[in-house]
């Protein structure tokens, strides 16, 4: 598969068959991050940070992106989105993206950096597990969750912090070992970000590890840790009472409990059918 076709671009030179593969998986992934933006930003009514974390993650998954968020989160027909998220297997799945969204860019970006500055793999991973993590909790997780702590950034800092690691480190456990095999393979060019196969060897690393993050972020939502999948229109962000919400949060931080604000709330709770938008994502 490595061996050289008679086929160059300018840039890269002359490609090996692994490189002509890739330039089509490529070409795919290019097409489905278009469509799964336009449909998030015009037509899906999950929560604005969801409609980041799909776009992320199909760049970073291709058209296996585009397949989940199809088949999890694209609403089939106007006003049943939030019938169609509440399984728990998108539940969890939401969880899971918001996740990935968030740590594999951090981790990406760092590898970029490292690669660059040439450092050895032990290096390149600790780097690594510390951008993705700081990313994944201070920007992805902490950031987008403030205002349900009342508009404090270090009480969402606090509430993200045990539920954003336990899923780090799941991701991390599928995700930098597979990096390590394909990038210390028998292809070493995987190793410069200038070459098609570093992104593709990315690529393999971000499936792998949102598939080990799965079962745990599945379990954090069931046991009402974090939040899955939701949807603008359902009061609390994914069909919950925003107040019960509120007084979760306060529990969980030791708090008093949160003043909800003058919108009126008057939905059951149903922790199926939570939102990024109302509590931990």
């Amino acid at each position: 598969m490595n061996g050289l076709t008679p086929l160059a671009l300018p840039g890269l030179g002359p490609l090996a068959w692994i490189d002509v593969a890739l330039l089509g998986w490529f070409a795919l992934t290019a097409a489905s991050v278009v469509y799964v933006a336009w449909d998030a930003f015009t037509n899906n009514p999950e929560m604005t940070v969801m409609k980041w974390g799909w776009v992320l993650v199909t760049l970073y998954l291709g058209p296996v992106g585009f397949v989940l968020y199809v088949l999890s989160c694209k609403e089939p027909r106007p006003g049943t989105h939030e019938e169609f998220v509440k399984p728990l297997w998108k539940q969890g799945l939401g969880s899971a993206i918001h996740c990935v969204a968030g740590d594999a860019t951090g981790i990406i970006a760092a590898a970029v950096i490292t690669a660059t500055l040439g450092l050895p793999m032990w290096q390149d991973l600790i780097v690594e597990y510390v951008f993705g993590f700081a990313f994944g909790l201070l920007i992805f997780q902490s950031l987008f969750m403030k205002d349900m702590m009342g508009g404090s950034y270090l009480q969402a800092v606090r509430h993200s912090l045990l539920p954003e690691w336990l899923s780090m480190n799941m991701m991390m456990t599928g995700m930098f070992p597979t990096m390590v095999v394909l990038m210390m393979g028998r292809d070493m060019r995987a190793m410069e970000p200038t070459q098609l196969v570093f992104w593709g060897a990315m690529s393999a690393a971000v499936m792998v590890g949102l598939a080990t993050c799965y079962p745990i972020n599945v379990w954090l939502v069931r046991a009402n840790l974090k939040h899955g999948m939701g949807t603008v229109r359902a009061l609390g962000k994914g069909g919950h009472s925003l107040a019960a919400d509120r007084a979760q949060v306060a529990a969980w931080c030791g708090a008093q409990a949160i003043p909800e604000p003058a919108v009126a709330v008057a939905a059951p709770r149903d922790h199926h059918a939570m939102g990024h938008g109302g509590g931990r994502p």
